[in-house]
Parts: C-alpha cells; sequence; structure tokens
C-alpha cells in the first residue's frame, strides 16, 4: 500500500508532506519539515509562511497542531512571528549560535560548581558530542 499523505505547496519554496500513517504526530511532522528546509535554504531567510489557519486548513489539520509546531520552531529561533506582517523564516545562524553560546555558558558554570578542571569539562563536552552526532 502507497504512503498515505497530505501535501501543501507553494510555487515559491514551502513544500510539507505529512503522512498519515506515520508514527511522528503531525506537528512534529511540519516543524521537522519547516526546519529542515530553513536549514537547507529552500526557504530563505525572510520568506513568509503562511497562516496557522491557512496551513492548518491546506493540510487538513487543526489550527492547534499547526500553532503548535509554529510554537516549537519560534522557540528554537527557525521562525519570527511579526504580528500582523505574518511569521518568517528567521536569520538560521545567529538565534542557533545565541543558544549554544549560553548553554555552554550555564555547562561551563556547573562544571566549576562541580569542582570540575577545563580538561574533565572538555573531555565531558566530547563524550557528549560524540554521543550526539554519531
Amino acid at each position: 500500500m502507497p504512503p498515505i499523505f497530505r501535501r501543501v505547496g507553494d510555487n515559491r519554496a514551502v513544500t510539507l508532506k505529512i503522512r498519515i500513517d506515520d508514527g511522528a504526530p503531525p506537528y512534529e511532522q511540519v516543524r521537522a519539515q519547516i526546519s529542515e528546509q530553513a536549514r537547507s535554504g529552500a526557504l530563505p531567510v525572510g520568506h513568509r509562511l503562511p497562516t496557522v489557519r491557512g496551513l492548518a486548513e491546506t493540510l487538513g489539520l487543526a489550527a492547534n497542531t499547526v500553532a503548535k509546531a509554529y510554537r516549537a520552531l519560534e522557540a528554537d529561533g527557525v521562525i519570527e512571528t511579526r504580528g500582523r506582517n505574518g511569521t518568517v523564516i528567521a536569520a538560521a545562524g545567529s538565534a542557533a549560535e545565541r543558544e549554544a553560546a549560553a548553554a555552554a555558558q550555564a555547562f561551563a558554570e556547573r562544571a566549576r560548581r562541580l569542582g570540575l578542571g577545563e580538561d574533565d569539562a572538555l573531555a565531558a563536552v566530547r563524550e557528549a558530542l560524540r554521543a550526539a552526532y554519531g
């Protein structure tokens, strides 16, 4: 049986496929696909995304489902909501770099409080990176 999915696309950049038979929840599929398209450049910085209601209607999803995906994307720094001007793809690197720097700072402070030396703290980071990136 072929996969069951719903698709939305425009002539420019946004193409989403929601697989009904996929184990991932629909909001996660929307979040992951928009995030990947922004990271790859398929969705350029400043590209205006459909409204929550418009995308939900096109995909046959509840508005709350798309709103949850948009909230997660905004928290990740992938998109920005500009009120009446809509939701757009954010400048890719800056938000991610700021978040990574804040996480690194928090880790460094915690490692110091735990009494770890620089070498031990760096070894912990290297191990975590190896585990994360395979």
